[in-house]
């Protein structure tokens, strides 16, 4: 039989080389499922690794798609280095577009330009309130923030619903549900013409850098990982395992609700029932395939964001269903699983019984 038997030790270099073979491994399945559905196995890896990568236009819509994963990410670290299971990001994200975009409806045609910082704290805010409900209830109650951040994530898609669908409704807008296009000055600068990539890529690179700095080099950010590791040894020290709960999922929150407010700022430009992507669950998959390190989460946020733009190519060009996308995010995850498994337990033959035996 086999078993698995945890390592006296794991290794430093395999636990950061992990998420690169579990990508060689999506990889190998990848082309293994373009053969099976009848697709030119090296056309279908050119969507994915090549086509997001071969002009400055591509580049761009790369960035533009990392902008908002890379953001998230970096919250959900601050939680999952704090023991604190922030799945619900996906609503902080929609929440702080509503947020935001209720904001961006405000401004008229003699608004200045100031209101685009309101625009994005909005989205702050309301990415801070949907987590604190979810750190309320955890506090309070002692509810799972699992389940609780989760079911938020309907609730929010729901109001968004309702308003884009209801009150926010652009009367001019052929009866559409989405709210009528943000005036020009709500909108976040974009850093070159002809390219949609705006002030959030390097608002990101920086949050990436702050997160560093506070998680590996203050006595806060070290707290801040005690208080959700060892609560007993955190009281212990002096450092607040409640103060930790609550720090982590306002970071989390605030980060999702920014992202959300830079999309409907950004690229997208209005509210409508199509502004949840998914970027808050792939933003699960790029913390962990990052290692919960911002300079991994980095090159992980472009690396998934290569996998929304390849799988947007290969439902175009190759007729692929748009579930393409998923799937090889799915494959990353569960590829990386695998290899962290291997890479903190060793496979054995035999069963415990019989070891015990020979001993």
């Amino acid at each position: 039989m086999l078993r698995l038997e945890p390592r006296a030790q794991t290794s430093r270099a395999w636990t950061w080389g992990s998420p690169l073979l579990a990508l060689l491994i999506t990889v190998v399945v990848g082309v293994l499922l373009f053969a099976a559905l009848g697709k030119d196995p090296w056309r279908g890896l050119q969507m994915f690794f090549w086509e997001p990568l071969k002009s400055g236009y591509a580049l761009g819509e790369l960035m533009v798609k990392a902008t908002p994963l890379l953001l998230i990410a970096l919250g959900l670290a601050v939680c999952f280095r704090s023991n604190v299971w922030n799945i619900g990001a996906e609503g902080q994200f929609i929440l702080g577009a509503i947020c935001a975009g209720g904001v961006a409806l405000l401004a008229g045609k003699d608004t200045g330009r100031w209101i685009v910082v309101a625009v994005l704290l909005a989205g702050m805010l309301g990415g801070m309130l949907w987590a604190g409900v979810v750190a309320w209830l955890r506090d309070r109650f002692h509810a799972s923030e699992i389940l609780v951040s989760l079911m938020l994530v309907y609730v929010a898609t729901m109001l968004l619903g309702y308003l884009v669908y209801g009150p926010w409704k652009d009367p001019a807008g052929y009866n559409f549900p989405q709210t009528k296009t943000f005036e020009a000055v709500t909108l976040v600068p974009r850093l070159l013409s002809g390219s949609r990539v705006s002030l959030g890529l390097p608002l990101a690179l920086l949050a990436a850098a702050g997160v560093w700095v506070f998680l590996f080099r203050t006595r806060a950010g070290f707290a801040q990982q005690v208080g959700g590791l060892a609560p007993d040894a955190a009281r212990y020290a002096g450092f607040s395992s409640r103060r930790a709960l609550w720090t982590a999922l306002l970071v989390s929150g605030g980060a999702a609700g920014l992202a959300g407010g830079l999309e409907v700022a950004g690229p997208i430009g209005q509210l409508t029932p199509y502004v949840p992507a998914g970027y808050g669950f792939a933003a699960i998959i790029v913390a962990f395939v990052g290692r919960l390190h911002p300079f991994g989460m980095v090159l992980s946020a472009v690396l998934m964001s290569m996998f929304y733009i390849g799988g947007e190519l290969a439902q175009s060009r190759l007729g692929l269903p748009k579930s393409i996308t998923g799937v090889f995010q799915g494959l990353l995850l569960f590829a990386l699983l695998a290899c962290d498994t291997l890479v903190n337990y060793r496979v054995r033959w035999g069963s415990t019984q019989a070891r015990q035996g020979a001993v």
